[in-house]
């Protein structure tokens, strides 16, 4: 290929599905306590047990995006191989990292006027951006240009339907994203924040579900709801902390879709939501209701 087909770590692709996508991951950086880490898909400096076990005690980690000089490192090499670049990863809505890419991005296309270098915002988050990345990546390993690689990417960001079920309330209270009062009543009422994605790729919280019985039941109820042509197409189960939870996921909706594969939430957005977290990705409707 003359191009390379780049995204970052917040995808939250399994090592193997980078592999059947071709696609390059870009690591992001979280800090624990004192210590920085790099987040890849094969975790390699910190397993995903080890880093939800931290949050379990109480840890409250800290998650930076991509910095100016990161994406001119990751970028470059393949620019002066002769090589163009085509890059999508945390949306706009979730993050600055796109702004700063495009300002890496500028200068480097100084530098090398002869290169194309395209930046898609995904407006697609977590696993909503992995599904994404991985289709687009089966057109990559097709032997789709660049540009046919950008416009499939265009016509797809917006028909990723992302379901996502909070359970650690805690943890949303420690990142001051509920109050203490909020978490202690929805410990014991046993609700659940049921988030969405909106145009921009901002998790949004669109409704509440009361207790654990009722999660699965309702995360396959929205599939049913809002996916086009399941029959044809994959959905991803993602989970932060509750393979338990993916599988019984998997099995509900297995049957609607050609495939569903599980992926692990990682720190990037596991440092916000907390172990226990359960969401189903797909193609369909993106909806913001309930």
């Amino acid at each position: 290929m003359q191009y390379v087909f780049m995204t970052d770590a917040s995808c939250d692709l399994t090592q193997k599905q980078v592999e059947e996508a071709g696609v390059k991951v870009l690591p992001m950086e979280f800090q624990i306590e004192d210590k920085y880490y790099q987040h890849y898909p094969d975790c390699r400096m910190m397993a995903l047990d080890e880093f939800y076990d931290q949050l379990k005690k109480g840890v409250l980690p800290k998650t930076t995006q991509i910095n100016y000089m990161s994406f001119k490192q990751y970028f470059e090499p393949y620019l002066k191989a002769g090589k163009d670049v085509l890059y999508t990863g945390i949306p706009t809505g979730l993050s600055g990292t796109y702004d700063t890419c495009m300002i890496a991005v500028k200068e480097l296309e100084e530098a090398y006027p002869q290169r194309n270098i395209v930046v898609v915002d995904s407006r697609c988050d977590s696993a909503g951006l992995g599904l994404l990345v991985y289709l687009a990546g089966k057109e990559y390993q097709k032997g789709a240009t660049i540009e046919e690689l950008e416009q499939f990417i265009l016509d797809t960001r917006d028909s990723i339907a992302h379901w996502f079920v909070v359970d650690d309330l805690d943890q949303l209270k420690r990142g001051g994203r509920i109050s203490a009062v909020t978490a202690t009543f929805g410990k014991a009422l046993q609700i659940k924040p049921l988030i969405s994605c909106d145009e921009t790729g901002k998790l949004v919280n669109v409704g509440k579900i009361r207790g654990k019985s009722n999660v699965i039941p309702t995360l396959e109820k929205y599939v049913k709801r809002d996916a086009v042509n399941p029959k044809k197409s994959i959905a991803f189960v993602a989970h932060a902390d509750n393979r338990e939870g993916a599988k019984e996921l998997r099995k509900a909706i297995k049957g609607m879709f050609k495939e569903v594969q599980i992926c692990d939430i990682g720190p990037v957005i596991g440092a916000h939501v907390g172990s226990g977290m359960l969401a189903v990705v797909f193609t369909g409707k993106r909806e913001l209701t309930a």
